[in-house]
């Protein structure tokens, strides 16, 4: 075996473990949810700041000097604090609120609307035309939104309104996590980013909410699922995830991820007995084409320079 094709196939198996650990942990956040008297105000502030914490630790044992380099630009300084508040803080709580509102499978494919916004927010700020496979996108993702949320009755909502709402907020987010970092990850190695981004989101949201003022049931299964959701859907994900792209690039990985929200619906419907309608399977499949559609590559895409790239929130 050449060492290209070689390259590829670790390069896939990387994206698809990062995606399978994604979708795990949105659904032992849901276990956690139903079963510890676990809420969002509590698991993400200690999600968060766990998992910066000790990947910050690595970085700082690595090397102290580069870990801090970040905080010697004002403008560096700045852009880490607002990516690990609006970015970072904001994707991760809206995520797991939404699915603490709803369910694992449900919330992550309402993510995945995330690159139909962004290209929605690249063609307004560029102002340039949308191309047809970005027009086919974004109708697709506002279908398959429909079709979860009403069944496709517009006067009837299936989904609450308030898991819909932290839904879509939570795909919004998706837009800032993607763009507002670009700058700071030409500069810095982005598992870095990650882990200032982390901690600082996890400072802010534990004062906010305080999580040691309300302990949720802790027993053996509590303790190995949030170590889960640290160990593996955080810190491990992200880093094959990140691996992945490093070999064969942030659109053949992102397709290869793709296999989060399948994970995280096959895995709410045998583990949690969530019960999805025909027509919620066909709004996710509408939604997730999305990817597989924008990763087409045309002439006039390639060539354009600042092509956006469907990265990952976690």
């Amino acid at each position: 075996m050449d060492t290209e094709k070689k390259k590829n196939i670790v390069g896939m198996i990387f994206a698809i473990l990062g995606g399978i650990f994604w979708g795990v942990s949105g659904v032992c956040g849901q276990f956690l949810f139903q079963n510890k008297e676990v809420t969002a105000r509590w698991l993400v502030p200690v999600r968060l700041s766990t998992a910066g914490f000790f990947l910050l630790c690595y970085f700082m044992i690595r090397n102290r000097e580069k870990a801090m380099e970040v905080w010697k630009d004002k403008r560096n300084a700045r852009d880490v604090v607002i990516y690990g508040l609006a970015g970072l803080m904001f994707c991760q709580f809206s995520y797991f609120q939404t699915i603490e509102w709803s369910n694992a499978g449900t919330a992550t494919v309402i993510q995945y609307l995330g690159p139909a916004l962004i290209v929605v927010y690249v063609c307004a700020s560029t102002r340039r035309k949308p191309e047809r496979k970005e027009v086919i996108s974004v109708i697709l993702a506002l279908g398959g939104i429909f079709l979860i949320a009403t069944h496709g009755n517009p006067g009837t909502l299936v989904l609450s309104q308030r898991a819909l709402i932290m839904g879509l907020l939570s795909a919004v987010s998706v837009v800032i996590y993607t763009v507002q970092p670009g700058r700071l990850l030409k500069q810095f190695n982005a598992p870095l980013i990650l882990a200032w981004g982390m901690l600082i989101g996890g400072i802010v949201l534990s004062v906010v909410f305080q999580p040691w003022n309300h302990m949720p049931i802790v027993d053996w299964e509590m303790i190995t699922v949030l170590l889960y959701i640290i160990l593996f859907g955080t810190m491990t994900g992200f880093s094959l995830y990140m691996q992945s792209v490093k070999l064969i690039g942030s659109v053949k990985a992102s397709l290869f991820a793709c296999v989060e929200p399948v994970a995280a619906t096959v895995l709410s419907a045998v583990w949690m007995k969530v019960q999805f309608a025909p027509i919620d399977l066909l709004g996710f499949v509408m939604i997730i084409a999305t990817i597989f559609i924008l990763a087409i590559p045309t002439k006039k895409h390639a060539a354009r320079q600042g092509r956006v790239s469907v990265r990952k929130r976690y």
